[in-house]
């Protein structure tokens, strides 16, 4: 009989498992799928589907037929949501996400569905007030709504759902604070309200969420102090306060009690004091990010004992001692991506010799050292970052050359060098990079452990940034290497407000990936070459303010761009400039002169010869045949001179 219980029991299953699948599902329950959408072209999703709604795709249903799960994600389902909704009294789980719904969610949604545990309709177009009601859905556990439209204050109510794990409604318009009494919800994870219109303090009673996890507000209107409501929640893993208005002075802040924490993000805030050096508790952290705040001092030297640490960005603020930070972060073992911008004003490139020899940075892909207008030549040490992906030392003053064995490092993919005083030629080198030159190159599109914040775009992969080169605004001269073209997989170069000399390279052609072309500002001469038509991709191109001549390409890609992108090159035309025929007409004009000249008889030439032939003879030419003429002649000139010395002689006597 023990042997048997396992196979009665598989058997009790599978017949309850038909008997649930072929059970007829309950009339008003299909009635209520059916008008699921209203004002819609396709008002239902389940039009000629069988009589069975259990059967129907994306529906399950309990042993009685009743509906308990509506899972439609991603089915290009339009128009708005039914009221008769309210009427599935059995579901549990009901998705729409990531279709097309409009309009208003029905007043009654939340009057039945008291049996429901996961709802999800984010990435929709739904909007107005979310409406009350959910606090009568007492088993609800995860709420998402994100990605819409809706606008007021959260739903008073929603604090009485004791259940809920997770609330996500992230970009939105939500307004107003959010509420002391969140405190009921002592079973939430997860709290995601970012890219709103939030406002006010933080709850104090937020704290006493002892299994938050995770807590991403960024991008709202949250502010004051943040630490007094935060630092009690010791399961917090992940914590985003970007781009609000919480004030606060962090030198002295301990999060040691946050010791679980491996996303820190405080960036664009308005905080003050120094990097506080209690991080060194939080031993699981992989990211900080106090971006854009108004921190001074130094690097804490703690930081070197994060060994997971892997993201640091503290771009905008005062930091001070370049060479002392480039130290510390070098004994970050695991550190991928260290954004530095904006600090260190006015400093010396860190250059000491004793940074060249140690093992520092194996694993740096992203070294962001731009807009701190520091000195001197380019680091040395850098040569050692054999997994550098991105290098940024633009807005420096930089002097000397730029070095050719940057071309060693076999993942360098962007180089941005402008606006510094780097001279001397186009490094030929440059040419032999090998992220640029082989076509087995991949782009490396791992994830990174924070999001890199560009302008208002949210990276989260050093591909955007990949195969450029940024040299513009220096005094490089010479000309541009007709080695360029090795650079098979270059997609961005800009060379433009230089000092460079010759012509474009007909070897730029054989750039077949490149976007973005700009060699304005030099001093570049000849035409522009009708090779350039083979850059399919091209959707930015400059060479304005040169010595270009000739006619524009006809028929190309080159024709797309307006006339600021020629302007400044006085031998340039056709369009977009203007036509090539007052040129032509010139060029007619000096062809056909050319031409009469030379069949006009040069008449003053041929008067100056002969006078020339006829005067010579005849002087010269009796005393040539006559031996009388030769002796009187030569008799005549000696007796000229004799008297001329004898005025002379008397000249000089009185």
């Amino acid at each position: 009989m023990q042997d048997l219980k396992p196979h009665y029991l598989l058997f009790t299953l599978f017949i309850f498992g038909v008997f649930s699948a072929n059970h007829a599902c309950n009339q008003l329950d299909r009635n209520s799928l059916l008008s699921l959408l209203i004002d819609s072209s396709n008002s239902t999703p389940f039009n000629g589907s069988s009589i069975n709604c259990c059967h129907w795709e994306g529906i399950s249903c309990d042993h009685k037929g009743r509906v308990t799960h509506l899972w439609l994600p991603s089915k290009d389902l339009k128009g708005s949501i039914s009221p008769s909704l309210g009427n599935l009294t059995r579901l549990s789980h009901l998705n729409l996400s990531h279709n097309s719904l409009t309009g208003l969610l029905p007043t009654g949604l939340f009057t039945f569905l008291n049996q429901l545990r996961v709802l999800d309709l984010s990435y929709n177009y739904l909007g107005g007030q979310l409406p009350s009601g959910i606090g009568g859905c007492s088993k609800l556990k995860i709420f998402w709504a994100g990605f819409n439209s809706f606008s007021g204050f959260l739903p008073h109510d929603i604090y009485n759902v004791a259940a809920l794990e997770e609330i996500s409604l992230p970009s939105n318009n939500l307004s107003g604070p959010i509420s002391n009494e969140i405190m009921n919800l002592t079973k939430l994870t997860s709290l995601e309200l970012y890219q709103n219109q939030l406002s006010s303090h933080l709850p104090l009673n937020i704290g006493k969420l002892s299994k938050l996890k995770q807590l991403i507000l960024h991008t709202n209107y949250l502010t004051g102090s943040f630490s007094q409501s935060l630092l009690n929640c010791t399961n917090l893993i992940h914590l985003n306060l970007w781009m609000n208005f919480f004030h606060e002075n962090i030198t002295d802040l301990n999060i040691s009690s946050l010791h679980r924490l491996t996303i820190l993000d405080l960036g664009s805030n308005n905080l003050v004091g120094k990097f506080p050096a209690s991080i060194h508790a939080c031993v699981s952290i992989r990211g900080i990010r106090v971006a854009v705040n108004q921190l001074e001092g130094q690097i804490p030297p703690e930081v070197a004992q994060l060994k997971y640490l892997s993201f640091l960005s503290v771009v905008g603020n005062k930091l001070t001692n370049v060479t002392a930070a480039i130290k510390i972060l070098m004994r970050c073992k695991n550190l991928e991506v260290a954004i530095l911008a904006d600090n260190f004003l006015k400093e010396s490139m860190p250059s000491d010799v004793s940074m060249i020899d140690t093992d520092g940075f194996k694993n740096l892909r992203y070294l962001e050292l731009s807009f701190c207008q520091l000195t001197g030549q380019f680091p040395i040490w850098i040569s050692k970052l054999r997994n550098l992906q991105f290098l940024g030392l633009g807005f420096n003053r930089i002097t000397g050359s730029i070095p050719g064995w940057l071309s060693t490092l076999p993942r360098l993919n962007m180089i941005n060098l402008q606006e510094n005083l780097f001279s001397g030629e186009f490094p030929k080198k440059f040419c032999g990079l090998q992220a640029f030159v082989s076509p087995q190159a991949i782009d490396d599109n791992s994830s990174l452990t924070m999001r890199i914040y560009y302008g208002i775009d949210y990276l989260n992969s050093l591909i955007y940034f990949s195969r450029q080169i940024i040299l513009r605004n220096n005094s490089l001269s010479g000309t541009i290497p007709t080695e360029i073209g090795c650079l098979k997989r270059l997609r961005w170069l800009d060379l433009s407000h230089n000092k460079l000399t010759g012509t474009i390279p007909t070897q730029i052609s054989e750039l077949i990936d490149m976007e973005y072309l700009d060699l304005s500002a030099n001093h570049l001469y000849g035409e522009i070459p009708v090779s350039l038509i083979s850059l399919h991709f091209l959707n930015a191109f400059n060479v304005a303010n040169n010595n270009l001549n000739g006619a524009i390409p006809v028929g190309t890609q080159l024709e797309t761009f307006d006339a600021s992108a020629f302007e400044g090159n006085p031998g340039l035309c056709g369009y977009p400039l203007p036509p090539c025929s007052h040129l032509t007409s010139s060029k007619q004009d000096e062809d056909i002169q050319d031409e009469e000249d030379r069949h006009t008889i040069p008449w003053f030439l041929v008067t100056v010869v002969l006078g020339f032939i006829l005067g010579f003879w005849g002087v010269c030419g009796p005393l040539v045949l006559n031996k009388k003429w030769r002796v009187a002649y030569f008799r005549f000139f000696d007796k000229l001179k004799d008297r001329f010395y004898e005025k002379l002689e008397v000249f000089w006597s009185d």
